[in-house]
C-alpha cells in the first residue's frame, strides 16, 4: 500500500490574481486543505495555465490587467472548457461578476472576503460541477474500474494498485481516447504544477502496465503524453 506523503492530493487550484498579498493568502489555505496551487497574475497567464495544465477549478479576479476575469471566461466558454472559475471581485465590478455569471461562472466572493469561506465555496462548487461519476464500474477492453470500491480488474481477475496508480488509470479511463500531457497528470492526481518531474508520471505509467499486462489499454503519443485506447477489443 502505498505510503502517505505530503503532496496534496485535491486537485491543482489556479489562482489568477495581481495582487500578490492575496494570492499569497489564498495558496496558504487552499493548501492547507489539501489543494495543490499554482499563482498567475494576468489573464493571458491563466489562460496559458488553464489550457496546459487543466486544474479541478480556478479562482479568478475580475479586475485583472489586460485581459480581465470575464473575458477570461468568456474565451474558455467558447472553446467549451468548463473548468469550475469562482470570480472574485471588487465591490464597484458587480456588473461584470453578474456577466461573468451570466458566462459561466461557477460562484463569485466580493473583497474583502475570508478564505476560510473561499475554501468552503470552493470545495462545494467542486460536488456540484464533478464530472466523473462516482458510482457504475468504468471498463475499457479487458479493464473494469470501480471508483467507488476502488478496484481493478483484468479478465475478471483482481490486480492490485497503489493509491496513486489507482488515480492516474482513473482518470485516463474517465476520457478514454484523450490524451493527456505528463504536466496535465501531475496537476489531477498529484495537485503539482512542477514541469521538472514528469519522471513521476513515466514511472506510474510503467508500474500500471506491468500490473495489467497484456490487457493494458493505456498508450503512449510520442511527445504527447499517454491516453487509454478505447477502441481497444
Amino acid at each position: 500500500m502505498e505510503q502517505p506523503t505530503a503532496q496534496p492530493s485535491r486537485g491543482l487550484v489556479l489562482i489568477v490574481e495581481d495582487e500578490r498579498a492575496i494570492a499569497d493568502v489564498q495558496r496558504l489555505y487552499l493548501t492547507r486543505a489539501g489543494f495543490g496551487v499554482h499563482v498567475e497574475t494576468t489573464g493571458e497567464g491563466g489562460l496559458e495555465r488553464i489550457r496546459s495544465l487543466r486544474p479541478v477549478a480556478v479562482i479568478l479576479d475580475v479586475g485583472l490587467p489586460g485581459i480581465d476575469g470575464v473575458e477570461v471566461c468568456r474565451r474558455l466558454r467558447a472553446q467549451d472548457d468548463w473548468t469550475p472559475i469562482i470570480f472574485v471581485t471588487a465591490r464597484d465590478e458587480e456588473v461584470d461578476m453578474l456577466l461573468g455569471l451570466e458566462l459561466g461562472g461557477d460562484d463569485y466572493m466580493t473583497k474583502p472576503f475570508s478564505p476560510r469561506e473561499l475554501v468552503t465555496r470552493l470545495k462545494t462548487v467542486l460536488r456540484r460541477t464533478a464530472g466523473v461519476p462516482r458510482s457504475g464500474v468504468l471498463r475499457v477492453g479487458s479493464v473494469a474500474l470501480d471508483p467507488d470500491n476502488r478496484s481493478i480488474s483484468v479478465d475478471g481477475t483482481a490486480v492490485e494498485l497503489t493509491a496513486k496508480e489507482f488515480d492516474v488509470l482513473a482518470y485516463l479511463m474517465a476520457s478514454p481516447g484523450r490524451v493527456f500531457s505528463r504536466e496535465q497528470l501531475l496537476s489531477a492526481v498529484w495537485g503539482q504544477a512542477s514541469y521538472t518531474a514528469g519522471r513521476t508520471v513515466d514511472v506510474h505509467i510503467a508500474q500500471l502496465r506491468s500490473k495489467l499486462g497484456e490487457g493494458s489499454p493505456i498508450r503512449t503519443m510520442r511527445g504527447v503524453g499517454y491516453f487509454v485506447d478505447g477502441g481497444r477489443p
